[in-house]
């Protein structure tokens, strides 16, 4: 008998091992928090151009200047779907911190980096990458020449459109100049038309009296 309890007694206490091993707590939160939608401004864009690259800033304010990695990552050009404008946006791997946010315009143009095939150097008069904008010089690392193409290709591209896009709005603003220049000249001349036809209705009767 004294055997068979004992026997019950393991049994019991194995079943109440496994039960330990596989309960699994749930704890209602004390404070329910809803899920925050985080918009990154890019979903107004459209993403153009992304290929994975190193970024180096150019730091002047140094005693001794020179060049400072900012990040590596993917660098991107996005272009607004409705104002049409283009940006540089690059973020750092995993962090995803922004390193480089900058609108690209008509005389940005891309330099060789030490005669290197695979890097380019720019200037940029306004970086956000640190929120308050600023003047920048940064430089650009592909894995290879052929990846450093196809990035100068895309840049100079967006550029060019953004530089068309430009001219085009200048000429519109130029042509509604006109046009407002057109339609008060042509109200000049009715006032001055009315103005005459008055005098002359006059003369007509002051000569008749």
């Amino acid at each position: 008998m004294a055997e068979t309890k004992d026997a019950h007694e393991e049994h019991d206490s194995a079943t109440d091992n496994v039960d330990d091993a596989n309960h699994d707590p749930q704890f209602e939160p004390i404070v329910s928090l809803p899920e925050q939608e985080i918009k990154t401004l890019e979903e107004d864009e459209e993403e153009l151009f992304k290929m994975r690259a190193k970024l180096f800033r150019f730091a002047s304010e140094n005693d001794l200047p020179e060049w400072k990695e900012r990040g590596t990552g993917d660098v991107k050009l996005l272009k607004h779907k409705e104002k049409g404008t283009v940006r540089l946006l690059m973020r750092r791997d995993k962090t995803l911190k922004i390193c480089a946010n900058h609108y690209i315009t008509p005389l940005m143009e891309l330099k060789p980096n030490a005669g290197s095939d695979r890097a380019w150097v720019w200037n940029t008069h306004a970086d956000f990458a640190d929120e308050s904008p600023k003047p920048e010089l940064l430089a650009i690392r592909f894995l290879n020449a052929e990846n450093a193409q196809k990035f100068k290709a895309k840049f100079e591209e967006c550029r060019n459109e953004v530089d068309k896009k430009l001219k085009k709005a200048g000429a519109d603003k130029n042509d509604s100049a006109d046009k407002v220049a057109e339609k008060l000249e042509e109200l000049s001349v009715k006032e001055e038309s009315k103005e005459s036809e008055k005098k002359e209705v006059k003369e007509e009767t002051e000569e008749k009296q």
